[in-house]
């Protein structure tokens, strides 16, 4: 079955200002990367998402939360923390963008596609139960996975793989006491934002449902995916996910400029196909894939096409 690519031109309508890292810019790498690589784009189902809709986007965020993110920019702010800018059109982006990684969900279930990739800004790894931060407003893999589980009764365990330079303390926390989510985090620490030790493992009904591989600056490609393709395999003996996520940051690659870790586009490839593997032996393949970190302009484009390219072969 062909991949799903999930994209809205309201991504590029999120405005953080200038000489912020995470720039309308990075969607517009992506989408003109994957559709400079002609055979691969008319491969892809094309999926253009609605909204999510206020209680899907509640069922992990508080009340409080979602107001303080649609009234905001109304209300004269300009950020939510020190790095998380908004702007006009911030809060529609980001019902769109908890919307993309839901149509993701309802195209990979409902058949439309095997799988699914996810071109979302802004990202959502960091944004908490009740706090935005890190770029981040909703949590965009979080809504979506709990969506999952709502929607669809086949739907009971999933697993979330987050890849991203920088820890998901917000997915992590989420689901941090919810045995029905399993949450692996391999990242740089220590890094921003402080969390995702080996020792944070879940918590009350929750406990062993999370993993964390922290990794350190420079370490070597090659000990990395090795430690990756580790984890995974000793995941793969504890459970066995009706559906898999993953929190696709690309700021691990050794060009980005907000992280020190060292891998290249190979390497993101490889760690694709240890999911897709791990996908196809318990959960028919399903995955979706949702954009997260990644600010080199420059290779960002190919990098994601190369994990396109992985989900749909």
């Amino acid at each position: 079955m062909k991949t799903a690519l999930v994209h809205h031109p309201i991504y590029e309508k999120h405005d953080t200002g200038p000489g912020h890292p995470e720039t309308p810019l990075r969607y517009e790498v992506v989408i003109n990367a994957l559709r400079s690589e002609t055979g691969l784009w008319s491969d892809l189902v094309e999926i253009t998402p609605e909204q999510a809709a206020k209680g899907a986007i509640q069922a992990v965020h508080t009340p409080q939360h979602f107001k303080l993110v649609e009234n905001a920019y109304a209300e004269g702010f300009d950020r939510l923390d020190a790095d998380t800018m908004v702007s006009m059109r911030s809060f529609e982006a980001s019902l769109f963008a908890a919307g993309g990684a839901i149509a993701g969900v309802d195209a990979v279930m409902q058949g439309e596609a095997g799988n699914a990739f996810v071109a979302v800004r802004p990202p959502g790894h960091h944004a908490t139960r009740e706090r935005a931060m890190g770029f981040c407003l909703f949590n965009n893999v979080a809504v979506a996975a709990r969506y999952a589980q709502n929607k669809y009764k086949e739907i009971g365990r999933v697993a979330i793989v987050d890849w991203d330079v920088h820890h998901g303390n917000g997915t992590q926390g989420i689901f941090y006491d919810d045995p029905s989510v399993y949450f692996f985090s391999m990242h740089q620490y220590p890094w921003y934002p402080g969390t995702g030790s080996r020792g944070e493992t879940g918590h009350g009904r929750g406990l062993g449902a999370t993993l964390n591989l922290p990794v350190k600056a420079s370490t070597a490609a090659t000990e990395q995916k090795r430690s990756f393709e580790a984890a995974i395999e000793e995941i793969s003996t504890k459970i066995k996910p009706d559906l898999i996520f993953i929190s696709a940051g690309f700021d691990a690659h050794l060009a980005d400029p907000l992280g020190q870790l060292r891998l290249e586009d190979p390497d993101f490839v490889s760690m694709t196909a240890t999911v897709k593997q791990w996908a196809d032996e318990v959960c028919s393949g399903r995955i979706v894939s949702c954009l997260e970190g990644g600010y080199n302009l420059t290779t960002l484009g190919q990098t994601v096409v190369e994990h396109v390219a992985e989900l749909s072969s």
